[in-house]
């Protein structure tokens, strides 16, 4: 992520609508994503009376939104889940971890041994990682961990797609800015997809 945050005051920009363990040697430096100047975060307005400091998603809009005070939010571009496997709802951040590490679900595994059969015993943390750089794990009192995550990908290839198995995505170095930001306990709401 360049360090440029970008001000605007665009509606058009967004608005929303309505266990692992570490590597051992985890990378000094991130890679640059190079990401065009839409890609970047930037602050943007959003709708009247979203709480400060929650994480809202628009899969519609491909954007993930760190609420602020007096009605604006960091946005961030990020792949979604693939029709089917997102999951709409109220969570809370439940855990954090740097450099996690990465097993498939049984239900991943069964709808694609060929993919992820070969990682059943898990993945160790890194760059290549499905889970990249950080990773926030979404909870909900009912349920615990539901498997969900809010992770880094060094794919940018990704991100404004519904790509992922019900997990939001960003680029590493902005996962890395997003996840510094955010507090354990964050509450954290997916919206719908429309159509």
């Amino acid at each position: 992520m360049k360090r440029r945050i970008f001000l605007t005051g665009l509606a058009a920009a967004g608005t929303v609508i309505g266990a692992g363990r570490a590597i051992a040697h985890p990378p000094k430096t991130l890679p640059d994503y190079n990401l065009p100047e839409e890609m970047l975060p930037r602050i943007v307005p959003v709708v009247a009376g979203l709480a400060p400091y929650e994480i809202h998603i628009d899969p519609n809009q491909f954007a993930l939104y760190w609420t602020l005070p007096g009605d604006m939010a960091m946005r961030y571009v990020v792949g979604v889940g693939r029709p089917g496997l997102y999951e709409a709802g109220e969570f809370y951040i439940g855990a954090k971890k740097e450099w996690p590490s990465w097993t498939p679900t049984p239900d991943m595994i069964q709808r694609d041994p060929e993919a992820y059969a070969k990682f059943a015993d898990g993945q160790q943390g890194g760059l290549n990682n499905p889970l990249g750089a950080r990773a926030l794990y979404l909870f909900t009192p009912e349920r615990g961990d539901t498997f969900l995550r809010i992770h880094g990908t060094n794919d940018p290839s990704t991100l404004a797609r519904r790509v992922s198995n019900g997990c939001a995505r960003l680029v590493n170095d902005q996962m890395v800015d997003l996840y510094d930001r955010v507090p354990l306990n964050t509450r954290v709401v997916l919206y719908p997809p429309q159509g």
